[in-house]
């Protein structure tokens, strides 16, 4: 047997281990392409997200626009999603300590609009949430498909957006927030 032999055990652990770390960075790159609004269904990191229309619950047309200099988390959630009823509480906290710098804008996409959103609302009065509804069928559009719930976007202080992503994971959006937050 030659030096130059390998045997075949160790070029099927060779191609293993190259199949692995190859499907390990596939995963990476489809985790932070998601997270950072690179993906293709939804808008990517940079784009101006400033007409984006949504109501209020007396029914006034709101944008993104009209909070222009401050940063912006909107949270695209729905009273029958369990992962958003999770991320409510903390979505809740944080809108109740905006202010001047930030602001939070929960927007159910419920199919029965405020006739699910307000009883909810009444059945869960210690979350103190002020929701909103999309403004029409095509009102989220500049955000790219939503094709999970919750999904998150943070907005900067020039109506672009900065972060995208589906799912909860708790401390995820302040973190997300105040890294927004600090960026000029």
């Amino acid at each position: 047997m030659s030096d130059t032999y390998v045997s075949e055990s160790r070029w099927r652990v060779a191609g293993a281990a190259l199949l692995v770390g190859g499907g390990l960075l596939l995963g990476g790159v489809a985790v932070a392409r998601g997270m950072f609004g690179g993906d293709s269904e939804g808008a990517s990191r940079g784009t101006n997200v400033s007409r984006v229309a949504f109501q209020d619950a007396e029914g006034n047309r709101r944008t993104l626009a009209e909070f222009k200099g401050r940063v912006v988390l909107v949270d695209v959630w729905a009273t029958w999603c369990p992962p958003c009823r999770r991320s409510l509480p903390e979505v809740a906290e944080l809108q109740k300590a905006g202010g001047d710098r930030y602001v939070v804008l929960p927007i159910s996409v419920d199919r029965g609009g405020w006739g699910d959103v307000t009883p909810f609302l009444v059945q869960n009065p210690q979350l103190g949430l002020t929701a909103y509804l999309p403004d029409g069928g095509k009102a989220l559009d500049a955000f790219g498909e939503i094709r999970g719930i919750p999904t998150t976007l943070i907005i900067d202080r020039e109506g672009r957006l900065v972060w995208r992503w589906s799912g909860y994971s708790e401390g995820m959006a302040k973190r997300a927030l105040d890294e927004a937050l600090r960026a000029r």
